[in-house]
This record gives C-alpha cells, structure tokens and sequence, in this order.
C-alpha cells in the first residue's frame, strides 16, 4: 500500500475512533428512548421560543422525574439570572443533548475527557469544580454566562449559540430538540 493511500486510511480511522469517543459517554449512557418527530409549526410559542422554527427532524425523549426536574431546575436558573424564555431554550436543548437532562457524574472508560454534569461542563476547562457543575443551578448559570458573551445570540439559530458556549464535535446535534425545550418551557415557565 502506497503512503499517500495508507495516510488517507489512517486518517478516517482516526477521525472515526475520534468521534467515537467525544459521542461515547452520553451516547453509552443514555437509553435509546428518542424517536424522531417531524418539525411542528408552533404559532402561540413561535415569538418567544422558536423564533426561527426548527431545523431538521427533531427527537424527543420520555423524561422521568430527575430529569422533569432538572429541566425546571434550569427554568428557575434562567428566571434568577434576568433571562428570557428563549434563554431557557437553548439551555434545555443544549442539556438533552449533552446528558439527555441527566446530572452525569464521571463515567469511568466511557467520559468526555472530565466532562460532567448536565451541559458536560469539564473542570480543566474552567466551568468551575465537579462539585459545582454537577450543581443545576450552578451548571446552567455558568452556561448562561457564556450564552450571554455571545453577540446576538438571540436572533441566532439554537443550534449555532449554543454551539458558540459548548464547543461541541457534533455542533449540529442541538437543533434536534428545540421543539422538546420550547414544550418544557411552555409548560413550567409560570409554574
């Protein structure tokens, strides 16, 4: 096999190991209860929470009560830190596609590097100790910090801001559940 060939095959098995393993911990860990749904048209919420529709097909997941909670967990956070409900949007979507609303603690073989918690915050990348960022609260404000450092990060699709706070290797992954955090923040917001 030449050199150039055996680079270029090298290359794709490294990138495909690579992708396995920054998608393995929340991909290993959480259940396969997401089905897809098709884009909804969302006319009372369109304004606030879903100002640009949603992109592509979307996925929704049965939330037990841990995971019911921490999404009102970051409601609560959103609401204490003055941001609006679109705020509160990109921080769900964001968190069910990190840990599918799960407080994940350190996964052993199958962890992001030391990524923990709901948004997978890591703390040798400065989102603060294990302890913190494995605090809902905590977690979705230090999210919330970085969302707001974002220029326009409102008339932005969901996926491209929040892409801009967590640095993912699959940024595109977001935009798949708009449409489940824009139902849960219309459901708790006024709770």
């Amino acid at each position: 096999m030449n050199t150039i060939l055996r680079k270029s095959v090298l290359g794709v098995a490294g990138l495909a190991f690579t992708g396995g393993v920054f998608a393995g911990p929340v991909a290993a860990h959480a259940a396969d209860t997401t089905h897809a749904v098709k884009p909804v048209a969302v006319s009372v919420q369109g304004d606030k929470l879903i100002p640009h529709g949603v992109q592509g097909a979307q996925s929704r997941i049965d939330l037990n009560d841990e995971q019911t909670a921490n999404a009102k967990a970051i409601i609560a956070a959103t609401k204490k830190a003055g941001m609006d409900e679109r705020a509160a949007v990109v921080s769900i979507a964001t968190a069910l596609q990190e840990s599918k609303l799960e407080n994940l603690g350190h996964l052993g073989d199958r962890n992001d590097h030391d990524s923990q918690g709901l948004f997978q915050q890591r703390p040798s990348s400065g989102w603060g100790t294990v302890e913190q960022i494995t605090d809902p609260e905590y977690s979705t404000t230090a999210f919330l910090k970085g969302l707001k450092q974002v220029d326009g990060w409102q008339d932005m699709p969901l996926t491209k801001a929040a892409q801009t706070v967590q640095v993912s290797a699959y940024p595109d992954h977001y935009a798949q559940w708009e449409q489940q955090a824009a139902d849960l923040v219309a459901e708790h917001w006024n709770k």
